[in-house]
């Protein structure tokens, strides 16, 4: 089983994908985390500690190079993986940031995206923009403006496959978002053929 969680920066999705996979081990099934970052914290950081700000295609070409690799050994593991297999962020996300920017669609994720094999269920952690900054200016380790964060967020809603998406209200503690995901997960178990 693959599950994908998706989210604005700040929503929680990796706190949320490791409570999730230590929930499933600590049951005894197993569980695998894989990660498709595509460099945005390093890139933005290293951005502003040189005051430049990266033109939108030059920043969407070295993240789509980076996610689309990561997400390729993601799904590479996946097929030798019997067991719960968490994707922290997906194609997904990328086509959310270039709507965000601006920029065209393309033709190559959305050709990559239906060949590859379709997550189970792809988790949205939705969460407001303010909230979202004020955990990230909180955390201290990156910056994002609320402007970015709003046209993140509706770059999420208007993808084709959002309607899709299992909206999970990331405005609660960490505690109660995996506690939201683990009763899914449990129901989705138990009426899912073996």
């Amino acid at each position: 089983m693959i599950i994908v969680l998706t989210g604005i920066d700040g929503s929680g999705k990796s706190t949320a994908a490791r409570s999730l996979v230590a929930s499933v081990r600590a049951r005894g099934g197993r569980a695998l985390l894989v990660s498709n970052h595509a460099g945005r914290r390093v890139m933005s950081l290293a951005a502003g500690r040189l005051g430049v700000r990266l033109p939108a295609r030059l920043a969407d070409a070295v993240e789509t190079v980076l996610r689309v690799g990561n997400v390729l050994l993601s799904h590479l593991r996946a097929t030798r993986f019997d067991g719960l297999v968490v994707m922290d962020r997906h194609l997904h996300c990328q086509l959310a940031l270039r709507r965000a920017k601006g920029l065209p669609r393309g033709r190559f994720l959305p050709w990559l995206l239906a060949r590859l094999p379709q997550p189970d269920a792809i988790l949205h952690l939705d969460l407001d923009h303010a909230e979202a900054h004020r955990r990230i200016s909180a955390r201290g380790t990156d910056s994002e403006t609320l402007d970015d964060l709003a046209a993140f967020n509706r770059g999420y809603r208007e993808l084709p496959e959002y309607a899709a998406f299992l909206r999970i209200d990331a405005s609660r503690t960490a505690v109660e978002v995996a506690a939201e995901m683990d009763r899914w997960l449990a129901g989705v178990a138990v009426t899912k053929p073996h």
